[in-house]
């Protein structure tokens, strides 16, 4: 398990390891999750796959995927 560091400004890096594992790249855009003390990153486009994973705190509807909001 990888320990980060919150800077002055609150940023965090996601490590390496954690980044290629999830095929997280450059500009990709993230959500921010929490449930209790547990902080969650969900990239923009598997927010709908994540559904059910919050159970009822959380709802898809009125999301819309990066190809609908931009054409």
């Amino acid at each position: 398990m990888d320990t980060v560091k919150v800077s002055p400004k609150f940023q965090v890096v996601i490590p390496q390891e954690v980044r290629e594992s999830a095929g997280i790249k450059p500009g990709d855009r993230m959500v921010v999750l929490q449930k209790g003390d547990v902080i969650y990153l969900v990239r923009v486009g598997d927010i709908k796959s994540m559904k059910g994973f919050l159970g009822k705190r959380i709802s898809t509807k009125g999301l819309r995927d990066e190809s609908e909001r931009f054409g």
